[in-house]
């Protein structure tokens, strides 16, 4: 990753390998690397979910579990790599807690600008796909397609995942492939 910008985001459909790449990024800078987790184990798939991912990742990385405050939670790091899987989930807490996806995206979005380590989003794709048939469900593919909008303007990077292969959208640095 030392050619790519300090910001980036990694966007894909489920099960794309988009946290995977996500995190090879990051692994390619030196340590200490944080991840920042907004998943909750609210079942026992989540929680089997969860536990696989911090097996891949191994015992270097430090964990910050981070469901909803996530511009506070950056501002309190002191050292980067962070890496942030996943804002999708960060919306879907946000939301079902009630609280304004847009002041909180907002709020993400202007630390972005003072931010002086790498960070690395991870975020879905999900306006691919079918219309749900939901009014809540229709609310969350906008407001998820009105965020990766928002990060994807504030960053200098933008890199699609599909099969487990990169299409770069948005490159700031000369990459070699």
């Amino acid at each position: 990753m030392s050619s790519v910008a300090k910001l980036t985001l990694v966007l894909g459909g489920a099960r794309s390998g988009k946290s995977r790449y996500a995190e090879s990024l990051i692994a390619a800078l030196p340590p200490p690397w944080i991840y920042v987790a907004t998943a909750q184990a609210g079942d026992a798939e989540m929680t089997e979910r969860i536990a696989a991912h911090r097996v891949r990742r191994g015992p270097q990385w430090h964990t910050l579990e981070v469901p909803r405050d996530l511009a506070a939670a950056l501002k309190s790091c002191q050292t980067g790599p962070v890496l942030i899987d996943c804002l999708t989930l960060w919306l879907s807490n946000l939301m079902l807690a009630e609280r304004d996806p847009e002041i909180e995206a907002r709020r993400l979005t202007r630390f972005l600008g003072v931010a002086k380590y790498p960070i690395v989003f991870v975020s879905n794709e999900v306006g691919l796909g079918l219309v749900p048939e939901t009014p809540l469900g229709r609310r969350f593919r906008d407001a998820q397609g009105r965020l990766n909008q928002l990060v994807a303007a504030s960053v200098p990077n933008v890199v699609f995942i599909a099969a487990g292969l990169p299409l770069w959208l948005k490159d700031s640095s000369p990459r070699e492939n």
